[in-house]
Formats: C-alpha cells, sequence, structure tokens
C-alpha cells in the first residue's frame, strides 16, 4: 500500500464520521446540504419538525402549512441566522418569539395569513437586518411599537398587504433602516395618512418603487398615484390643535360656565329681592288706604 494511502486513512475515517452524524442529525422529511443548514421547503409539513439540529444556523420551512411557531422556539436554537417561513398557513406570531438573546439575522413571514403585527411581536431582536412580511393578503394592522427595538433593521419588506394606514412611528423608530416596501397596498389619503405621506417624501430614497404606490381618495374612492400628491393635498388636515390648544380650550370652558353660573345666581338673587321689595311696596299701600 502507498504510504500516502496511509497517511489518508486517519482522516478518512474522521470525515466519515463527521458526514455519519451529520447525517443521522438531520430530520427524516428533511436535506442538510451542510452541518448547520437544514432544508424542509415544500414537504408538506404542517407543523415544525422534530429533531432539528441544535447548532442549525440557515432554517428552510417555505411551502408548507405551518400555522404556528412556539414561542419560545429561538430560545432551543440561539445560533439560528436566518429563518425562512414564506407561503406557510401562520396567521398569528406570539409576542416575544424573537428573544433578546437571539442572532437571527434574517426572517422571511412573507405570503402568510397574518392579520396583524402587535407590540412586542419580535422582542427586541437587535441582530435582525432584513425582514419579510409582505403578500399577507389579510395584515390590516401594524403596531407603532411592532418594530421597537429593532436596530439593526435595514430592510423591511411591508408590500401586497391590506393596510389602509399606518403610524410613521413603526418606521422612524428604526435608525438602520435602508430600504422599505409598502407598494400594493389599499393606502387611503385621508388626514390620518399626512404624517406617513411626509414621512414618505422625506425618505424616499428608502422606497425602491415610490412610483407604484397608490392611495384612494376619501371623497370619491378615486385611486391616485403618492407622486401626484404633495404637502398641500393635506392642507386642510394641518388645522390640528397643540396641547396648548387644547389647555386654552379647556380652560375657556369652565371659566364660560362658572360666569355663567355666577351671572344666573346673581339674576336670580336680584329676582328674588325684587319680588320681596314689591311685595313690601304692596303691603305699605295698603296699610296707607286703610
Amino acid at each position: 500500500m502507498l504510504p500516502w494511502v496511509h497517511w489518508l486513512q486517519p482522516i478518512l475515517v474522521l470525515l466519515s464520521s463527521v458526514f455519519w452524524t451529520w447525517g443521522e442529525n438531520c430530520p427524516a422529511t428533511c436535506l442538510c446540504p451542510d452541518p448547520h443548514t437544514v432544508d424542509c421547503s415544500g414537504r408538506g409539513l404542517t407543523r415544525l419538525p422534530e429533531e432539528i439540529p441544535l447548532d442549525v444556523r440557515r432554517l428552510l420551512l417555505a411551502d408548507n402549512w405551518i400555522p404556528r411557531i412556539p414561542s419560545d422556539f429561538l430560545v432551543l436554537y440561539s445560533d439560528l441566522v436566518y429563518l425562512d417561513l414564506r407561503n406557510n398557513s401562520l396567521s398569528y406570531i406570539e409576542p416575544g418569539t424573537l428573544s433578546t438573546s437571539s442572532r437571527l439575522v434574517f426572517l422571511d413571514l412573507g405570503s402568510n395569513n397574518l392579520t396583524e403585527i402587535p407590540k412586542g411581536t419580535f422582542g427586541e431582536s437587535r441582530s435582525l437586518i432584513k425582514l419579510r412580511l409582505g403578500n399577507n393578503p389579510y395584515l390590516s394592522m401594524v403596531s407603532e411599537d411592532a418594530f421597537l427595538g429593532l436596530t439593526s433593521l435595514r430592510e423591511l419588506e411591508l408590500e401586497r398587504n391590506a393596510l389602509s394606514t399606518l403610524k410613521v412611528g413603526a418606521l422612524s423608530q428604526l435608525p438602520s433602516l435602508r430600504v422599505v416596501r409598502l407598494e400594493g397596498n389599499p393606502w387611503v389619503c385621508n388626514c390620518n395618512f399626512t404624517n406617513l405621506f411626509e414621512w414618505l417624501m422625506e425618505n424616499h430614497h428608502k422606497l425602491p418603487n415610490v412610483e407604484g404606490m397608490e392611495c384612494s381618495l376619501p371623497m370619491d374612492g378615486r385611486r391616485v398615484s403618492l407622486t401626484q400628491l404633495s404637502k398641500d393635498s393635506f392642507r386642510e388636515c394641518q388645522a390640528t390643535l397643540t396641547l396648548t390648544d387644547l389647555l386654552i380650550i379647556i380652560f375657556s370652558g369652565i371659566s364660560v360656565s362658572v360666569v355663567a353660573i355666577m351671572t344666573s345666581f346673581f339674576l336670580a338673587s336680584t329676582v328674588h329681592c325684587f319680588q320681596r321689595w314689591s311685595k313690601g311696596t304692596k303691603g305699605d299701600e295698603e296699610e296707607s288706604e286703610e
């Protein structure tokens, strides 16, 4: 036997052992193209597969029928950096699903049945860089604090959902945001849309498809492109009251009420005194006649 064959034997034994262990740890219905990737895409799964290696870094679960993610899922897989759950049956994400210790960088929840993104959905996953939430046809509500704590988030996709309005705070509190997709939603150009419109115009460089964004006019429902609108389009909405204005109105209302009460009391007292005086005068006249 050649000398180099003897030299390679220990390496081959070690590699075979590694690949054997690697194949053993791979879930039965999935593929594992490398030691840190589990690919369960398009397997008709109705729940998360069992026996996923704890050191998995890339987990591909797209094109299945998975309805929920356990809230402690990422606690078990703390090395996970890439999670693809697009095109499943998710209707709700439990708050805190992304824990503060999560290393997740990429999360795709697109093409599901999500209806809302409440506060605390993502915890404070400070490592998350790209978040896909597009193509959820029933997603009509995103909390103003839905993305609170996602300080590293650079790309946010919310296109082709059912959003008619969105609190501007949901976007303005993302300091690292570079790209946001919002086209294909049924936006309504009413006064609730004013602040978001101003933010979009100031940050148009973050919108890869601003020309594709449209909104419905509140009067006739006609859809117009956002590029055809300006701040003057929302001029009637700018007559908003400040806190000082509200305090002045409240104080004025209280003052008017107090003055009205005092005036009523004064008039009632005057009438009462006049009636007593009239009775006294009438009595004196009757005594004089007698």
